[in-house]
């Protein structure tokens, strides 16, 4: 009898799948954040009468056969990278994305990071940083003369000197990946590229596919709470239904061992 290994697997399924909900819910203020949904898959099966096997010398044969199943498996939690709402901050270098593409941002080991949050600050050097001092790429340098720093949609960086002369700063550049959802999470708003998303393409905003910039704007978490409530009390059903496999279970193993 493999009912209680087979509620066991449905139960240790179903918690897995209360924490990438619960990792949704805590993160529904995180700026730019992207949420998750477990993919489930069913696990091996033993077959007690194969389909379609032959039942005589006439050539009929198994139409369904004996299949029992042993039980189910997370495979993958799949990172959902839908537009999140823009909310409107006032704040001069906060910058949202809207459609395609990432910010890219030099990391202090050499290698580039991805993110939506476009939450940025000027460093003591007068550079475009993220809020954890990290540079944006390629870097924009602001100086401390320039003042009413304008971005266009199309990521052109420009600023008015003490002269009242308009003057360019640099160009922000997006990336953006063939699969998405293959990138690397590495906590702080940020991505990693993997064989999986594939190397990045980088563009101007407003190319084809790259999406826009729209200052005084971030981008909220496109999780949804009505819908991660549901979520967590249909998790919550089926874990308790597998307990309740294994109390049967366990009923139905005791009445075996009481027989007399």
């Amino acid at each position: 009898m493999k009912a209680l290994h087979i509620a066991a697997t449905g139960m240790k399924a179903q918690e897995l799948n209360v924490e990438v909900i619960s990792n949704n819910v805590a993160n529904m203020r995180t700026t730019g954040f992207k949420k998750q949904r477990a993919d489930f898959q069913d696990l091996l099966y033993q077959n007690l009468r194969r389909m379609g096997t032959e039942t005589s010398d006439s050539g009929t044969i198994v139409p369904t056969g004996i299949q029992i199943g042993s039980g189910v498996k997370i495979a993958a939690t799949g990172r959902i990278m839908s537009q999140g709402s823009l909310e409107q901050t006032g704040k001069e270098l906060d910058l949202a994305i809207r459609g395609e593409g990432f910010f890219q941002i030099d990391m202090p080991d050499g290698t580039t990071a991805y993110t939506r949050d476009g939450s940025f600050e000027r460093d003591a050097n007068g550079q475009l940083v993220t809020i954890d001092g990290y540079s944006v790429n390629p870097g924009i340098t602001i100086p401390q003369t320039v003042k009413d720093v304008t971005i266009s949609n199309t990521g052109v960086v420009q600023g008015v000197d003490q002269g009242g002369n308009t003057v360019q700063l640099g160009q922000i550049q997006l990336a953006r990946f063939v699969n998405k959802a293959g990138l690397e999470a590495i906590g702080d708003n940020l991505y990693l590229e993997t064989d999986a998303s594939g190397a990045p393409d980088t563009s101007n905003p407003g190319d084809e596919s790259y999406g826009t910039v729209q200052q005084y704007f971030l981008e909220m978490a496109n999780v949804d709470a009505v819908t991660e409530i549901a979520d967590l009390i249909s998790a919550q059903r089926a874990y308790e239904m597998n307990s309740q496999i294994i109390q049967a279970a366990d009923e139905m193993y005791s009445t075996t061992t009481n027989l007399r």
